[in-house]
């Protein structure tokens, strides 16, 4: 019942952990085929690639839309120095095929013989136009798993409807709680939406994928960018769904007096000051007559009196060393931060610290060459599995493994393979 596989698992591989076969299931066992054109599938399927998966990106001749995002090596475009591209295709192998051609479907198929997932992010239903949709591949591959990908899911009035990070984080619901309650909501920086639709992806495929080898189970996974932001919007669904009322209003950086961001000497301090770390918070102030204070004795009062606490923290904080703060903090296990900057992540002696197993370099972020792009530098594992190694690879070149799979694996003859290039297949 185990996972079909090319090339087979090492010889050497151990036949029990502790006396118990090893589970089929583990990521080394998978192959997944990502069709994805997006960052939210290309991060699912490097999820899968990084944790040892065979993931083949199967992308169009011209190559992934993806590698096109800058800012690229010594700020000159070059489709294989994309630093989105380098991150998010790390581990993967790169095969070049147009599925739009008949030709590049029938490959496609035969590719799916040995595949456990596919990825895609086409429009809703454009995988059946074109003989692919989950129930022609099943036929191919009884447990096979899709994976779809899409701003609005796979039926309702708006599948269809194009999409964006910045408009999947508008129509999720986040925007309207991020930003000043007087001026325009704000987005998130980065690809906020586009992420979390990928890691939601990963978390169901890898699941599905589970199921199909043990319980024979095959899965159509209906992802929706949409359906990710607004399933993360917390206490605010609730209070609108029992009581009707709505509490979404943005209140910029600071909640409360005790939560919140407040500007230091050198930059800004965050707050999450719960009601059992008021005495030393106040201490930590050094207002420590603070504590019996009836204005803010207890959280009740606090809240009662914020707007005088509040003006009290300001001028505190104003006066801190925002480091300092956060190493006084920690010691006490207090909930208070600085913000970081990306120098400051680079230089975190925790982040330097944490070598992640598998790891060529030491720390948290890993030195990877490669070899158009250059050594760079890329962030470690999203999570650590004592059991699964997490590996530090590289994105592949456009094509890079066009011969390997087609040739050496599929037993393509390479006159045919050159053929197929010119006409635009692969």
């Amino acid at each position: 019942m185990g996972i079909s596989v090319y090339p087979a698992p090492s010889a050497t591989s151990p036949a029990t952990i502790d006396g118990v076969m090893p589970a089929e299931t583990t990521l080394s066992d998978l192959r997944v085929l990502d069709l994805s054109r997006s960052v939210a599938g290309a991060y699912c399927t490097k999820l899968f690639a990084d944790y040892g998966a065979d993931v083949v990106v199967l992308e169009p001749p011209a190559g992934h839309p993806v590698r096109r995002h800058g800012p690229f090596v010594d700020d000159r475009p070059h489709p294989e120095t994309g630093a989105l591209w380098l991150y998010l295709a790390t581990n993967k192998r790169s095969v070049t095929l147009d599925v739009e051609t008949a030709t590049g479907r029938s490959l496609f198929r035969k590719m799916v013989e040995e595949a456990n997932v596919v990825v895609e992010g086409f429009a809703p239903g454009r995988m059946a136009e074109l003989g692919l949709g989950h129930a022609a591949l099943k036929r191919i591959k009884r447990r096979i798993i899709l994976t779809s990908i899409t701003s609005f899911g796979q039926d309702g009035p708006r599948a269809a409807w194009s999409a964006t990070n910045l408009t999947s984080f508008a129509s999720g619901g986040q925007m309207s709680l991020t930003g000043d309650p007087d001026r325009a909501p704000l987005v998130n920086g980065g690809y906020q939406a586009e992420y979390q639709a990928g890691l939601q992806a990963f978390a169901a495929s890898a699941v599905a994928a589970h199921n199909a080898d043990v319980l024979e189970v095959p899965n159509h996974i209906d992802i929706s960018a949409q359906e990710c932001m607004a399933s993360a919007l917390e206490l605010y669904l609730p209070w609108w769904a029992y009581l009707k009322r709505d509490i979404s209003q943005r209140k910029g950086n600071l909640l409360s007096a005790m939560v919140g961001l407040y500007p230091a000497k050198d930059g800004y301090i965050g707050l999450h000051i719960m009601p059992r770390n008021w005495t030393w918070f106040a201490k930590a102030m050094g207002r420590p007559e603070l504590v019996d204070d009836p204005r803010f004795k207890e959280n009740f009062s606090r809240l009662q009196h914020n707007d005088e606490l509040e003006a009290i923290i300001h001028a505190w904080a104003s006066e801190q060393d925002s480091k300092e703060v956060y190493r006084r903090a920690g010691a006490e296990r207090a909930p208070i931060a600085f913000v970081h900057s990306i120098a400051d992540l680079m230089e975190s002696e925790h982040l330097r610290a944490r070598t992640p197993a598998g790891a060529r370099t030491s720390g948290f972020f890993q030195r990877v060459e490669h070899p158009v792009a250059g050594e760079l530098t890329y962030p470690g594992p999203q999570f650590r599995m004592s059991e699964v190694e997490w590996v530090a690879g590289r994105a592949p070149l456009l094509g890079e493994h066009n011969r390997e799979l087609y040739c050496d694996e599929m037993g393509l003859p390479g006159a045919e393979l050159a053929r197929l290039r010119a006409a635009g297949v692969v």
